[in-house]
């Protein structure tokens, strides 16, 4: 996961259109579109604008109110949340519980997979719909950091329901990057067979501090790559990285008064049929 950027002053939280300027019509709420959220002051209402789902913000506990109709969805991001009261305080959000964000990368979980394993079976004694550990890359690559833990958990038969994954896109062409993405879920489901939750996606460029696209590319990248995760019946879930447009986000799709940038737009139309 990218840094999160630092919290803003918290602006005016509201998205509602003033004077002559027509109001938006309703987003497209489908049961796949989410978001991945930081601390935000306006956190409601974009969430609300945006159409998504449900939410989360690697966290056991949601930093921001949860809105009507939107479900947070608690995550265990490493090793150090691992305790009797965490691990008790995640059942109250749900069924569902993300694991450990990024273990294959320095500066985030930053775990083996003998460590995570080791783990497992505490978090499995939830009773929670358990995510796999969401990896910076290579998921669908054999002998990588997943594929070990997967196989390590059949060894030792514990449940593992459902893969997440996190993907960035350095091709910013929306059409070839579309692809990209759809050839890496498509592998990471061919490999493991269990539904994809994409929690992390975006079109940024680490290499270059980071470097992304106007928000007019953005915005056709996410109405190109939401049709085609809409269209795939294993992808369950998806979150755009992230909802707020503020601090040093290069990717975000709200500023911190709740207004959608172009990029916004095309998130709370995704889904539209």
């Amino acid at each position: 996961m990218p840094t999160r950027p630092p919290n803003p002053t918290p602006g005016p939280s509201t998205g509602t259109s003033t004077g002559t300027t027509p109001p938006r019509p309703p987003a497209a709420v489908t049961a796949k579109k989410g978001a991945a959220v930081w601390t935000y002051g306006a956190a409601v209402p974009a969430l609300v604008d945006s159409g998504a789902s449900w939410f989360y913000d690697w966290g056991p506990k949601p930093d921001n109110d949860i809105p009507p109709g939107v479900r947070f969805v608690p995550m265990i991001w490493g090793p150090g949340a691992v305790t009797p009261a965490t691990l008790n305080q995640v059942k109250g959000y749900g069924d569902t519980l993300l694991t450990f964000n990024e273990p294959d990368l320095g500066g985030q979980a930053d775990m083996s997979v003998e460590r995570a394993l080791e783990l497992w079976p505490q978090l499995q004694a939830t009773g929670m719909r358990l995510s796999s550990p969401a990896v910076a890359w290579g998921a669908a690559d054999a002998g990588g950091w997943l594929d070990r833990f997967m196989t390590g958990a059949a060894q030792r038969g514990y449940r593992v329901d459902f893969i997440t994954l996190h993907w960035y896109g350095s091709d910013f062409d929306p059409a070839r990057a579309t692809g990209h993405l759809r050839d890496y879920v498509q592998k990471t489901y061919e490999r493991y067979h269990l539904p994809i939750w994409l929690t992390e996606y975006a079109l940024m460029d680490f290499a270059k501090s980071p470097r992304a696209p106007s928000t007019e590319q953005q915005a056709e990248f996410i109405r190109q790559s939401t049709a085609m995760l809409e269209s795939l019946p294993y992808v369950e879930r998806y979150s755009w990285f992230g909802l707020p447009a503020i601090g040093d986000s290069v990717t975000g799709l709200y500023d911190a008064a709740g207004r959608p940038n172009a990029a916004g737009l095309a998130y709370r139309a995704a889904g539209a049929r």
